[in-house]
């Protein structure tokens, strides 16, 4: 063990946050030789209790070291987080009450998470010299020579005239372009390049191979098409905010199809012709080549994506590109966040509604909220985008604290499809003898077919049959370790599934509780509507989009045919209302709209209503009319009602009465607090105790203490689970409640799991 270093009153001292569940970061002695290298966002070695760990430096001060404490090792090489950036995870750990260490590895990339490995097990090799074994495959390109011209009787050239003419426009055309993609497309391409080489027209010159899928194909061109009056207005608004280096927010409302990502592109544009660098949040899916595509057709290369398919070696590189200003936009879901820029001039969130942007595990952030929260930090401008603004960013506008933008109609000035409401009470099935399929949208499903167009329909529940039932003793079959029902999927060989800990196992014959009655499948999900849909139309050809059958590459492969018209009907879960412009789609069919209604959330009427206008706007966005189906049998549920009228602000108005008067955010804050053991004893008691807590710090305080109660799905993974809500309007006073229940997490069996999820999405 290191021994104690003796100092005096006014000693030089970092504040480094480690790898180890602790609220703070540990003060730790600077020795004199280091004191030029540790600064902060620096990542250094040092001491825990016996192990040497990697950290980061979140403070250098002067002053009395605290008893016994412990030297700095080491600085190691490499770039530093920025100072702007540290300062944002000090925000960020607090507010979220997370471990300082936990939330500076949101923004370390994953090379330098190796390096804790490689101090720790030095025999290990260092991947920041670079991934072993691999050598970077190197490709020819060819570009053109700017301003070249094709010289006028030149020994050969005539005789190549017009297959040089046909190559070298093109390559002026999109680019620089790979000689092994012109091979495939021009007869004599290498030869031909050849010849315009030595005439001054092109260069060709070696590039490491693009690894990413993104940045496969050649960066398209594209010329940036004349705005709309109210996009016009809209920029001019961000235009002024970005001159100004004025803390604002915009909450951009516009309908499916009025134009957003064009917003996006010029305030992005003009914010680099302001010298700013910009940040891009979008939800996981929605992050496809179609859209990375677009911001390369405007600004090339010089964009880094951040996504899940990146290799570590990729990411790693993408973080030094945005490290060292090489790229200045960065696109990406929650992650996009932690971009190593110094303070982002501009932050974007698309989609801003969507739940996903809520981190469910480890440290439970909000990218919406913390993005408004970065970019004011350094003075930046937060563009909220979204067709259907959650209830938190409007409130934000109705506040004062956030300017709306509006863009009411779609770009190309079509028309919002109409939507139908389909009462399945009273109307029956169609020929396929399947409720669900009514005969309503049996027949709509005719007439796009018949008509040459394409259809989506939408069921927010994968697999074959969400349950299976014995008809004898009416015993639903459970997942062994989560108290929810397994859903069957015929194409994992009629295996049945839990979606919340991938248990599996075969369909049974007979019913393992009574072994005597014969099991039936119940309910529909994407699978079995699917092969219904095949059986009714048996000449239509028909995908599915969901989790089970499309992840990374597999989800721009079927919308990559469907936008071929290779696909007649397209049936999807909530991954088919991401925004996707797929211009051919003429009706939208909603099997069941009050699926989501049914989940025990205060927030199911929002979210219903918000999967309904997304997935309406995906009919209708190109030259043909749209049509828009929703099945329901609550034709009366105000969701419901509004989303047929696109009515977005009658919604709002409705539900934010209901939520002052039921209490609920945004007119009040929350922080749950979950609970989890193997035992069930263990973790009520464990509830029960914090719970207690809380209500001794909450007298007089204006919080009220709801709990412990089970929870919604009271077991996964073997773990049972309770809760206890804290919920307060005032922000003091539920921070203050939350400490007492931090603190009492201390006192708790290790067994035992807890997590405080301040401003929590969901319950379950």
């Amino acid at each position: 063990m290191t021994a104690p270093v003796a100092h005096g009153d006014d000693a030089r001292l970092a504040d480094v946050a480690v790898p180890a569940p602790l609220p703070r970061a540990l003060t730790y002695v600077v020795p004199d030789a280091l004191a030029g290298d540790v600064t902060a966002g620096r990542r250094v070695v040092c001491t825990l209790g016996s192990r040497r760990v990697v950290g980061v430096v979140m403070d250098v001060r002067r002053g009395e070291p605290p008893t016994r404490a412990k030297p700095v090792l080491e600085v190691l090489d490499g770039a530093s987080l920025p100072d702007g950036l540290v300062s944002f995870l000090a925000r960020l750990s607090s507010y979220y009450l997370a471990p300082i260490g936990e939330v500076v590895k949101l923004a370390l990339p994953p090379l330098d998470r190796e390096t804790v490995r490689a101090v720790t097990e030095p025999t290990l090799f260092s991947m920041e010299r670079g991934e072993r074994g691999v050598a970077p495959r190197k490709v020819q390109w060819v570009e053109a020579v700017e301003d070249g011209a094709v010289p006028e009787g030149a020994d050969g050239v005539g005789k190549l005239r017009a297959n040089a003419l046909k190559l070298l426009t093109e390559i002026r055309t999109r680019g620089p372009l790979p000689l092994a993609r012109l091979e495939e497309t021009h007869g004599g391409a290498r030869a031909t390049v050849k010849r315009l080489e030595g005439s001054g027209l092109v260069r060709v010159a070696e590039r490491e191979a693009p690894r990413d899928p993104f940045f496969a194909e050649p960066a398209p061109r594209e010329e940036a098409p004349e705005p709309t009056g109210a996009q016009r207005d809209a920029l001019a608004a961000i235009d002024e905010a970005l001159s100004a280096s004025a803390a604002t927010t915009f909450l951009l409302h516009g309908v499916t199809g009025s134009g957003k990502t064009e917003v996006y592109l010029r305030a992005i544009a003009r914010a680099r012709e302001l010298g700013k660098s910009s940040v891009m949040l979008v939800p996981e899916i929605a992050l496809t080549p179609q859209l990375v595509a677009r911001f390369r057709a405007r600004f090339g290369d010089e964009v880094a994506v951040l996504h899940s398919g990146l290799t570590p070696r990729e990411r790693y590189e993408m973080w030094q590109k945005l490290r060292t200003g090489a790229v200045d936009v960065a696109i990406g879901a929650r992650s996009a966040l932690f971009a190593p820029l110094e303070s982002p001039g501009l932050i974007i969130v698309d989609e801003e509604h969507d739940p996903s942007f809520k981190q469910e595990e480890g440290v439970r952030y909000h990218a919406r909220d913390m993005a408004i929260f970065r970019a004011h930090m350094g003075a930046g401008v937060c563009i909220l985008g979204t067709a259907t603004p959650s209830l938190e960013s409007e409130q934000l506008v109705r506040s004062g604290k956030a300017t709306r933008l509006s863009l009411p109609g779609r770009a190309r000035e079509q028309e919002l499809p109409p939507v139908e409401i389909v009462d399945l009470r009273r109307i029956g099935p169609g020929p396929s003898g399947d409720k669900r399929i009514s005969l309503f949208l049996h027949r709509a499903l005719e007439q796009t077919l018949a008509a040459g167009e394409q259809s989506i329909l939408f069921l927010n529940r994968r697999g074959f049959a969400p349950s299976v039932r014995c008809e004898g003793c009416g015993e639903i079959r459970s997942c062994p370790q989560c108290s929810v029902a397994l859903t069957h999927h015929k194409v994992r060989g009629g295996r049945l599934r839990c979606h919340y800990c991938e248990h599996e196992e075969p369909l049974p014959e007979r019913c393992p509780k009574c072994h005597r009655g014969e099991l039936t499948l119940e309910g529909l999900g994407t699978e079995k509507l699917e092969e219904t849909l095949a059986a009714t139309f048996p000449t239509a050809r028909i995908a599915r989009l969901d989790r089970d059958v499309a992840s990374g590459k597999n989800v721009e492969r079927v919308l990559s045919r469907v936008r071929a018209r290779e696909v007649d009907i397209l049936v999807g879960t909530q991954m088919v209302t991401k925004g996707h412009d797929l211009p051919f789609v003429t009706l939208v069919g909603v099997v069941n709209a009050d699926a989501a209604l049914s989940i025990p959330d205060f927030r199911a009427a929002e979210r219903t209503f918000h999967l309904l206008v997304q997935v309406a706007g995906r009919a209708g966005r190109g030259d043909r009319k749209g049509r828009v189906l929703v099945q329901t049998y609550d034709p009366e549920h105000h969701a419901v009602r509004f989303a047929a009228k696109h009515d977005v602000e009658g919604f709002l108005e409705r539900e934010l009465v209901d939520r002052r008067e039921l209490g609920y955010p945004p007119f009040s804050r929350l922080v749950l607090v979950r609970v989890d053991a193997l035992d069930e004893g263990l973790a009520r008691v464990a509830a029960t105790q914090l719970a207690d807590a809380a209500r001794s710090r909450a007298v007089g305080s204006g919080v009220e203490v709801r709990g412990p109660a089970a929870a919604p799905i009271a077991k996964v993974r073997n773990r049972f689970r309770y809760r206890v809500l804290l919920r307060s309007a005032s922000r003091e006073g539920l921070r203050s409640v939350s400490l007492a229940v931090h603190a009492a997490m201390g006192a708790l069996p290790s067994t035992v799991r807890v997590s405080l999820d301040v401003d929590p999405v969901g319950a379950l």
